[in-house]
């Protein structure tokens, strides 16, 4: 079995697109500082990263406040 490549490798910052290193040694990886964590945890607090859905919300038996039904 080969042994696993240990190189540190530069990729792009998810949060700020500047490099990053991911390597065990960037404790905020893949993300290049605790700053683009965060900003990306908070995105995710705050339903950015929500997908559009034309399903009825997860309290359907109270009724779809998109439809009508009156």
């Amino acid at each position: 079995m080969p042994a696993a490549d240990s190189t540190p490798r530069l990729v792009t910052c998810p949060a700020c697109g500047g490099d990053s290193l991911y390597a065990p040694a960037n404790r905020y990886r893949p993300f290049c500082s605790e700053r683009c964590r965060n900003m990306d945890l908070g995105a995710w607090a705050s339903e950015r990263f929500r997908m559009p859905t034309q399903d009825a919300p997860d309290d359907a038996v109270f009724g779809d406040p998109r439809r009508d039904d009156s």
